[in-house]
């Protein structure tokens, strides 16, 4: 349900209860009687498996709007003062999550979920006492990078230890892979798997898109990667949190790619509105894949966002989100996400601004681009 058209909703039943009023004023008796002994439709009642850190918060304000009655639960040790009006219960799912367990809720949604044996001790504590689970994946569950406009059935990562609870880069999309699917075998039918792409915006506290804004704010000559034309996909997390929201008012079960924009975005769209929206003089330097490489220049790490559109990441920021947006899934305009990141970033401490967490560092991005622009005659002009 929309924003405009829940508040349309409340506006009516609140018309029409002051109409009842009006008109039952001079007969309290048996319709007034009548009137008390309805308490009104029932609380819609929603628990969260983290909620204080990135993702978290926007999903309880997406769903402080649309009504819910929410409880938390975490440890208490980030952000530990936020949504002091909200239901709160405290454990560490690593050990236990007893704090659930006789309790009640018309759905779940697992923000913290990283290794398949939390997944089924929150199942066991909860009982069967929700109506639906929504499991916050990744896109990194994929096995094959390599095909541009994959969907939610394409073939996901598998591991050859199914119990290992160490992340790395090659073992995390596969324990993602197998949350979701001991949460379907736990709830079949009542499981929506949310994939995420890069998720960005304010409070980012991973800086990957964050770096370009900032970046490109400090104007100068920039190092960009490959192509204007090379395609980017990531999510605001306001637009992910509301999505999220969005398919439990519907009770929306599946799984879906959530990721944007509606088509991807070529990385200097990106890189032109970071310069407009920051008003800054940076100039653009295009360095093409092949000598990134060779100068030891990683996509995503040192170029956040990026990949090399061939080869076996040819796919990764070509990934069909058709599905998600056609449940709802919407994204605001790119010039607010850059803006709000950028307003976020000046808002920290001095020592946070110090140094991004994310991207090349000023010296060897000009060691780079000094490297380029002194490569040989023949290399430059192929």
């Amino acid at each position: 349900m929309s924003r405009k058209r829940h508040r349309s909703r409340r506006e009516f039943l609140s018309a029409s209860a002051s109409a009842a009023g009006w008109l039952l004023a001079g007969a309290p008796g048996l319709f007034g009687a009548a009137l008390r002994a309805d308490d009104g439709p029932k609380k819609k009642t929603l628990l969260i498996l983290g909620g204080t850190r990135f993702l978290g918060p926007e999903i309880v304000e997406a769903a402080k709007k649309s009504g819910w009655t929410i409880t938390l639960f975490n440890r208490g040790k980030s952000n530990p003062g936020l949504f002091p009006e909200l239901e709160q219960l405290h454990g560490d799912r690593n050990e236990s999550v007893k704090a659930l367990e006789g309790r009640t809720w018309d759905a779940v949604v697992d923000t913290s979920g990283y290794f398949p044996r939390q997944i089924r001790m929150a199942m066991d504590a909860l009982k069967g006492n929700v109506g639906q689970y929504v499991f916050i994946s990744s896109i990194s569950v994929y096995a094959d990078t390599s095909k541009p406009g994959m969907d939610e059935t394409a073939k996901v990562a598998t591991i050859p230890d199914e119990t290992t609870e160490k992340v790395t880069e090659e073992s995390f999309g596969a324990l993602k892979a197998l949350c979701e699917q001991a949460a379907e075998k736990a709830m079949p039918g009542r499981v929506t798997n949310i994939r995420p792409g890069l998720i960005v915006g304010p409070n980012d506290a991973s800086d990957r898109f964050t770096y370009w804004p900032v970046r490109v704010a400090k104007g100068g000559e920039v190092l960009a990667p490959g192509t204007p034309a090379d395609p980017l996909q990531f999510v605001d997390v306001r637009d992910l949190g509301e999505f999220i929201v969005k398919t439990i008012d519907a009770g929306t079960t599946g799984v879906f790619n959530a990721t944007g924009p509606v088509t991807p975005l070529p990385v200097g769209t990106l890189l032109e509105t970071c310069k407009t929206v920051s008003g800054s003089d940076a100039r653009f330097t295009w360095v093409d894949a092949a000598f990134l490489s060779k100068m030891k220049v990683v996509p995503f790490v040192d170029m956040p966002v990026w990949e090399v559109p061939a080869g076996e990441t040819a796919g990764a920021n070509r990934i069909s989100n058709a599905r998600a947006i056609a449940k709802g899934l919407a994204f605001r305009p790119l010039a607010v996400t850059v803006k709000d990141t950028l307003a976020w970033w000046r808002s920290q401490p001095k020592e946070r601004q110090e140094k991004l967490k994310s991207g090349i560092s000023a010296e060897r991005e000009a060691e780079v681009l000094k490297a380029f622009r002194e490569r040989p005659k023949a290399a430059a002009a192929g």
